[in-house]
């Protein structure tokens, strides 16, 4: 297995794995963060705090993962890097201020007064709207090959729109497994009208994304592969429909399957991730640049891939450690 590793053939495709990996636990766990973000209820001051205090012990590490995907990116496929950041500046700066944002005013809403936490759990819910925008903008125009048309900037901004849905629906039913009451009541009916809208949106681009890129429409159509490929939709959808009938009958008595909602989100999160990898492979760049292409030297693969397997172990421990400890449903937040 180590040599298996090791290979000079086989670190570029280690690499990707590692990074995809990290862009897909991202994309559930901060997705969830900022999907409670974007839910932020800003008509009732309890429930703000309420959905703040079930993401505080988590948030501020989730966003580990993207800085361990972009890194990846950036030392074992510096080319890519380069091009990628290119074309993606703008929407990336915005995303970034948008985590600032959100950073800055969970700090700051613990320590003024309280008549005006408000105005920063709205600086928190609005830094949360801007980094899912920006996000679901990237994604579009990566799967438009990173070229600004009239067009591709359309789709990219449906695109936006399609990721913050999908990250106020994982947000809701997170919100479902770790709170109760009137605010489990209304993640409930969020849960339901966010899940319609990710449903049509993830049908769109499962339509779109083979008309606008050729090799994506004959590899679902290749076996053997095309029958996995087009296996994935199947699961993602079934797992809608199941979703939406667990949601119809929560809450049930003792909490019992508030955790179904996250638990299927995150199967279709797997699911459209999932598609998108392998409708892409082996680029790294859609129809430009592969992973081969733009790959490090290898004697430089093998140094960050000792480093990676030191570090990767740590940053899955402390993941699972903090989750463990404040396992169960949310609890009033202090700061002290």
């Amino acid at each position: 297995m180590i040599d298996w590793l090791f290979a000079d053939q086989n670190l570029p495709v280690v690499f990707a794995v590692l990074m995809a990996v990290a862009i897909l636990v991202y994309a559930i766990l901060d997705g969830y963060d900022l999907g409670v973000g974007i839910l932020l209820p800003m008509d009732a001051a309890p429930q703000r705090d309420t959905a703040i205090a079930s993401i505080g012990p988590f948030w501020d590490a989730n966003e580990t993962w993207l800085v361990l995907a972009i890194g990846l990116l950036l030392v074992a496929f510096p080319a890519a890097h380069s091009e990628i950041l290119r074309a993606l500046y703008l929407p990336a700066t915005l995303m970034l201020i948008g985590l600032i944002l959100r950073g800055v005013a969970f700090d700051f809403r613990a320590k003024v007064a309280v008549t005006e936490k408000h105005r920063w759990d709205r600086a928190f819910k609005a830094g949360s709207i801007i980094s899912s925008m920006s996000q679901g903008f990237m994604l579009g125009m990566y799967v438009m090959g990173l070229e600004y048309t009239w067009l591709s900037i359309s789709f990219a901004l449906l695109s936006g729109i399609g990721v913050t849905t999908a990250y106020a629906l994982i947000g809701a039913s997170w919100l479902i497994m770790k709170t109760d009451g009137d605010l489990q009541l209304r993640a409930i009916k969020w849960a339901k009208k966010a899940g319609v809208i990710s449903f049509v949106g993830i049908l769109l681009v499962c339509f779109i994304n083979p008309l606008i890129n050729p090799f994506v429409f004959e590899r679902w159509l290749t076996p053997p592969l095309g029958y996995f490929i087009n296996a994935i939709p199947l699961l993602c959808f079934s797992m809608f429909a199941m979703g939406y009938q667990v949601l119809k009958r929560l809450p049930l008595a003792d909490h019992q399957g508030d955790w179904l909602p996250f638990a299927m989100t995150t199967i279709v999160f797997i699911c459209c991730f999932a598609g998108l990898a392998l409708s892409f492979y082996p680029y790294v760049v859609p129809q430009q640049l592969t992973i081969f292409d733009t790959a490090s030297a290898p004697e430089s693969l093998r140094i960050m891939l000792v480093g990676s397997l030191f570090v990767l172990p740590m940053i899955i421990g402390y993941t699972v450690f903090a989750y463990f400890a404040f396992r169960g449903k949310a609890q009033a937040l202090n700061y002290y």
